[in-house]
């Protein structure tokens, strides 16, 4: 048994460092791209800058040209080549002499206009021409499109950077929750195993015993105890395994439950059972739901520390089953409704925190029902609703 749990932590501890180490390098990946986009995006930007201070250039020598039969053919092929950065012309005094590559509609609009040069003075530099000495003109730029939807590259690829880490994160959240399942599975299993092999040797002594003429009153104790011990190994054994559903009055298989608990409790806690009716069918796994009932009744009792009330309810809606357990007992902060069903949480100094994470598995997993803290009160009590379908 010890070797066996020993193997399953070893893979376990081995899976989560792998994991590590696939987020280390898949982070380093996606950083390395950032920044190489980061780089490139300052590098085609400085180019931008580059071909609107060449066209400046072009414009200032066509302006400052005397020759008029001189070729300007490929100055003005530099200056139409600009067809994809946004610039406006400003004179010396600040007003708007020329502009290229704006919407030639809205551009009539003056308003336009001006928010587009405060834009552009937000983004870049002025280019100063001089023409002649004397007259002075501003060149204002703006990103073009294509450099615009680069700046947001960089945004959309640190959400994807957190969307996958997001994504891993789930992962491995996820396959440590499944590999844990798997660990307690094989533990149940192999409890349900070691039990078998004591439980058959039981059962001989008994028949032996049987023969050999022992009163009958202590003969059924300890087949009922023997009875007790099968059943256990039977509900470790489904742990793990779809169970087989029938369709069953849960009425009875609820009260059985009940009793066997009431009857090796404190006599200081006043037990009650009430069922609306005496058939209510369902389809569910009776040695699993009975595990739910006895494990709930078991939680309130040591809420009560052995004195107290306590009550198991059964009633019905025209589709539902409801059976709620409720104790006089210590209660329930608000804070721990949830966290009371997650497996190893306990508020008990002594427990493994498994019984009420089992018994929502059981109830939401195996029967497609539901098991909530329907209310609760510190000192007063606590109210459990379990919610399953009709049969």
């Amino acid at each position: 048994m010890e070797n066996f749990i020993f193997v399953l932590m070893k893979i376990l501890t081995n899976n989560i460092l792998f994991k590590r180490i696939a987020v280390l390098i898949s982070s380093i990946i996606v950083s390395s791209i950032l920044w190489n986009t980061y780089i490139f995006f300052q590098k085609f930007k400085q180019e931008e800058r580059i071909k609107i201070e060449i066209l400046a250039a072009a414009q200032k020598e066509i302006a400052n040209q005397s020759d008029l039969n001189a070729d300007y053919n490929i100055l003005l092929k530099i200056i139409q080549n600009n067809k994809n950065i946004p610039m406006i012309l400003v004179d010396e005094n600040g007003m708007i002499s020329d502009t290229q590559n704006l919407d030639p509609v809205k551009s009539l609009n003056p308003e336009y206009l001006e928010k587009q040069l405060t834009k552009m003075k937000a983004e870049n530099k002025p280019i100063k021409v001089v023409y002649k000495g004397e007259n002075k003109q501003f060149i204002y730029y703006r990103n073009s499109d294509l450099l615009n939807k680069l700046t947001y590259y960089p945004i959309a690829l640190i959400l994807v950077l957190f969307l996958f880490l997001g994504v891993i994160y789930m992962f491995y959240n996820s396959t440590k929750i499944a590999e844990t399942n798997k660990l307690w599975t094989g533990m149940a299993k192999e409890t349900a195993h070691q039990i078998g092999t004591p439980l058959s040797s039981l059962l001989g002594w008994i028949a032996i015993l049987k023969m050999e003429k022992i009163e009958h009153q202590y003969l059924e104790e300890i087949e009922k105890d023997v009875s007790r011990l099968n059943t256990i190994a039977n509900r470790f054994s489904k742990i793990g395994s779809i169970p087989e559903l029938k369709k069953e009055n849960i009425v009875p298989i609820t009260k059985q439950a009940f009793d066997y608990l009431k009857s090796r409790s404190s006599k200081q806690i006043s037990f009650s059972f009430i069922a609306s009716q005496n058939e209510i069918n369902t389809h569910l796994n009776s040695e699993l739901y009975s595990w739910v009932i006895e494990n709930m009744i078991k939680n309130s009792i040591d809420a009560m520390s052995g004195k107290g009330a306590l009550t198991v309810k059964i009633e019905t809606t025209s589709k539902k089953i409801k059976i709620t357990i409720s104790d006089s007992g210590k209660g329930i902060p608000k804070k721990l409704y949830k966290l009371i069903f997650k497996p190893g949480f306990t508020t008990k100094k002594r427990g493994w925190g498994l019984g009420l994470s089992l018994s929502k598995r059981i109830v939401q997993d195996y029967h497609k029902g539901k098991i909530v803290v329907q209310k609760s009160e510190i000192n007063k009590g606590t109210t459990f609703e379990i919610l399953l379908d009709k049969a």
